[in-house]
């Protein structure tokens, strides 16, 4: 898909695309229906159509031939073979075939620089892995007044590191950032609606260097939904001057675990954003929605702000995309075709999951150990990913109900139909890969370690009722 992507801002380099063309063109190449794209962007069917055929055209014009939705797929892969063909026929830079890899200069590395890898990777990393449609559609997007982005994915696949990255392009625009974690509001803050959305103009004003004037626009008797619209729109919005204000809002999730305040403040998110179609003040305020799991609060269609705006799922890395890091870290081993081929055991194993390819590449170029016998240390309690099993094996112990329900997921290879709110919590976590609420699990190493666990539980449990 990447170099599909790139193969297309070449052949269209005179007239680059937008954010809603990049948009329509994955969609169509992932097979999505014009309807299926309306439905998800918030865009209206004609329109969405209307961005295809100029597409379409414009392709058609480039490369001298009829583009269409349908064709999409042969044409751009017989363009993109030939490309390939042209560049065999050039002298190889380092890797032969593999010559497409990017190259990190080697005295960049030294294993004792190399931080263990925790939290989002740091701007300027070269251990960032770009995902090119992906980043370009986000920093696009966030440019368009009034627009609301939706990075989703479960735990530890990149989004903060994502959302980072926006921020930054943001802030070379000159556009005012305001970030919220709801990991770090107290317990006592989600008490009620009112309290919630104080708290939140409190912090929205606080990063805006703005004093706090809420009780200047609160009225109880028009309510606290009321209130807030109220605030940011004739306090923080007028304040700002003409620079756009980027609201990056992470953890969203965390709200919902209180329906009392989730089946408020999400409906008035995306009541915001559709103000800005009709409302030039509200055109300032660009919103970035952050989270791990589909909502599980049930909410009217016409309320959720989750069928609005662009929606950005964060899929594991491929096999090309581990090679690439593996070379960033320095293992020159992994830069041609049987390194690939020694990686693929280890993509297959994490289901190429970005924080455990990057853990394990973070031990091989410590030198402590072969691929190969990491591999066949993975899922035990002394192998690199111990702590990180463990945790998850303690989480699953503090909700009962999660745990009867991975052990659902582990007994078999097909997927298995779970309530709602214990898929969406699985996947949250990471463990589980959704298909509507039919789970399976996330990857070999987990199904492995789990089956593991969950067989010691029985044999613990069944000594205690029938001791020797």
């Amino acid at each position: 898909m990447d170099k599909l992507l790139q193969s297309v801002k070449k052949i269209l380099q005179d007239k680059p695309l937008d954010s809603i063309q990049w948009f329509v063109l994955y969609q169509s190449w992932l097979g999505k229906t014009y309807s299926e794209m309306a439905e998800v962007s918030g865009y209206g069917n004609n329109y969405i159509k209307e961005v295809g055929s100029e597409l379409w055209q414009d392709l058609s014009i480039a490369l001298g031939k009829r583009i269409t939705k349908k064709n999409l797929h042969l044409a751009l892969n017989k363009h993109l073979q030939d490309e390939i063909g042209n560049q065999e026929n050039q002298i190889p830079e380092k890797f032969g075939e593999e010559s497409s890899l990017e190259i990190v200069p080697s005295d960049f590395f030294s294993a004792s620089k190399i931080e263990f890898p925790s939290g989002p990777v740091a701007l300027g990393s070269p251990l960032y892995i770009n995902r090119p449609s992906l980043e370009e559609l986000v920093c696009n997007e966030v440019l368009h007044p009034g627009c609301l982005i939706r990075l989703k994915a479960p735990r530890k696949m990149g989004k903060s590191s994502l959302l980072n990255r926006m921020i930054a392009y943001a802030r070379e625009q000159d556009y005012q950032i305001v970030y919220l974690d709801f990991q770090e509001a107290d317990q006592d803050v989600f008490a009620s609606l009112d309290k919630f959305l104080r708290w939140f103009c409190v912090n929205v004003s606080r990063q805006l260097n703005l004093l706090p004037s809420i009780d200047d626009f609160w009225d109880m008797e028009m309510g606290s939904k009321v209130s807030c619209k109220i605030y940011f729109e004739a306090y923080l919005l007028q304040y700002i001057n003409d620079n756009p204000l980027v609201l990056a809002l992470n953890e969203v999730h965390r709200i919902f675990e209180h329906p009392n305040i989730a089946q408020d403040f999400l409906p008035m998110l995306r009541f915001w954003h559709e103000q800005a179609k009709q409302d030039q003040t509200w055109q300032k305020l660009r919103m970035v929605v952050v989270h791990t799991t589909e909502i599980y609060i049930p909410l009217k269609l016409n309320q959720s702000p989750f069928n609005v705006g662009i929606t950005i799922t964060l899929p594991p890395f491929t096999l090309k995309q581990v090679q690439s890091l593996a070379l960033r870290y320095g293992l020159d081993w992994a830069g041609n075709s049987e390194g690939a081929k020694r990686l693929a055991p280890l993509q297959a194993m994490v289901g190429g999951h970005p924080y455990l390819v990057n853990l394990a590449f973070y031990h091989l170029c410590q030198g402590e150990m072969t691929l190969e016998v990491l591999l066949e240390t993975t899922s035990i309690a002394v192998g690199i990913y111990g702590q990180h099993l463990r945790e998850l094996l303690t989480l699953l112990q503090e909700e009962p109900e999660l745990m009867l329900a991975m052990e659902q997921v582990i007994a078999t290879n097909e997927k298995v139909e779970l309530n709602a709110i214990a898929a969406y919590k699985l996947e949250s976590m990471g463990l589980v890969q959704l298909n509507g609420n039919q789970a399976s699990a996330m990857c070999e190493l987990y199904r492995l370690y789990f089956s593991q666990q969950f067989g010691k539980q029985k044999s613990a449990n069944a000594s205690v009722k029938f001791p020797r």
